[in-house]
């Protein structure tokens, strides 16, 4: 049996392929940059070049990208967003467009001027996984479970930071398994 775990955090994501045919401490353990992080540096090299930005993909976690995205735009640079890719820095809209970003449907994405750098937001990418590993041997196929903790997600209520939500909700928890 193989398991892909991998745990999402704000600097790093740690990476543990499992395999039963090997002893536990065999296992391959990768610790690489976090999407986050790898965002981050993407749009700092952006605005260094000032160039525009176009967000689009999935809400992931936040900080380091969020905050490139701000120094971006202090820099006087245009950022555009899809709703779900704005997420990741603020859960409501209105705070991402009071920011300075600019909303954009994905068919305005997709119009967008060729020359605009364009970073797919996600939290997990098999892909760059799969090249990772490649060289030395190993493959994703044959997975039995895939899991990825990203504890840093949720939608907080409106006026309840994130960081807060997760504390209640974690004490919430807690109490009620009497742990």
């Amino acid at each position: 049996m193989k398991i892909l775990a991998i745990d999402v955090g704000t600097g790093t994501q740690d990476i543990f392929l499992y395999d039963s045919r090997l002893d536990l401490e065999n296992g391959f353990k990768l610790i690489m940059p976090s999407p986050t992080l790898i965002v981050n540096r993407r749009l700092r090299e952006a605005t260094r070049r000032k160039e525009a930005v176009l967000l689009s993909g999935v809400t992931m976690g936040g900080g380091p990208a969020a905050w490139a995205v701000e120094a971006h735009l202090k820099a006087g640079l245009s950022v555009y967003a899809t709703d779900e890719a704005a997420r990741t820095l603020n859960d409501d809209l209105e705070v991402v467009k009071a920011l300075g970003v600019q909303l954009v449907s994905p068919d305005e994405a997709r119009r967008l001027p060729d020359g605009i750098i364009r970073l797919r937001l996600a939290d997990f990418d098999p892909i760059a996984l799969r090249y990772a590993l490649a060289p030395f041997g190993l493959t994703l196929h044959g997975l039995s479970a895939v899991a990825v903790a990203v504890f840093d997600h949720g939608a907080a209520p409106a006026g309840v930071s994130d960081r807060r939500f997760r504390f209640d909700y974690l004490d919430e928890r807690i109490r009620a398994g009497n742990r």
